[in-house]
């Protein structure tokens, strides 16, 4: 269940995102973290629900919300990632959860999102030269989204695999220090 709260989590932070002004240092997500819960903590084939409702954001966001044309071709990378995240999620933590996994994975995570989107915005797109300077602008003009991507991540993937692990430690405390009879 927490899986999926952190699912409508991730696509609520993106619809308030697109539909508020908001400044630049605000400008983040749940959707990373979000997915490398989902990942850890479901299975293979429940993978399909968040990919999908991720999808639908996509189309309904660039439809209704910027009001632009729907192109599934630019989105084909970015719902790879989506895929990606889930799957190291589960690779990374299904099994075995830990601070270093964790911390691994929220790396990895908005790392992976950063260099391939980026490489491609630089590839198909005509904002930046296709030099090696136009590639470090492009990488350059990103590290906000870069560094508001890893915040986030932490965020969201502390909370979700770091307030379990609090509240069986409180609860456990707890037991063992409680008076006798009670």
């Amino acid at each position: 269940m927490p899986a999926y709260l952190l699912l409508v989590l991730a696509v609520l932070s993106r619809l308030a995102l697109a539909a508020t002004p908001h400044p630049e240092w605000f400008n983040f997500t749940a959707v990373g973290g979000a997915l490398l819960f989902f990942g850890a903590r479901r299975s293979w084939r429940e993978m399909l629900a968040p990919f999908t409702v991720l999808m639908a954001t996509d189309y309904f966001l660039t439809t209704a919300v910027y009001g632009y044309p729907f192109r599934w071709q630019w989105y084909a990378l970015t719902w790879a990632w989506y895929l990606m995240a889930m799957a190291l999620g589960h690779i990374l933590l299904h099994a075995r959860t830990s601070f270093i996994r964790v911390v691994a994975g929220v790396v990895l995570g908005p790392s992976s999102f950063f260099i391939a989107s980026n490489y491609a915005v630089w590839l198909a797109g005509d904002m930046y030269p296709r030099t090696a300077s136009g590639l470090a602008t492009c990488y350059a003009a990103a590290l906000p989204f870069y560094r508001n991507d890893v915040i986030a991540t932490t965020l969201v993937a502390g909370l979700a695999f770091g307030l379990p692990v609090l509240l069986r430690r409180l609860n456990h405390v707890e037991a063992h220090t409680a008076p006798a009879g009670k």
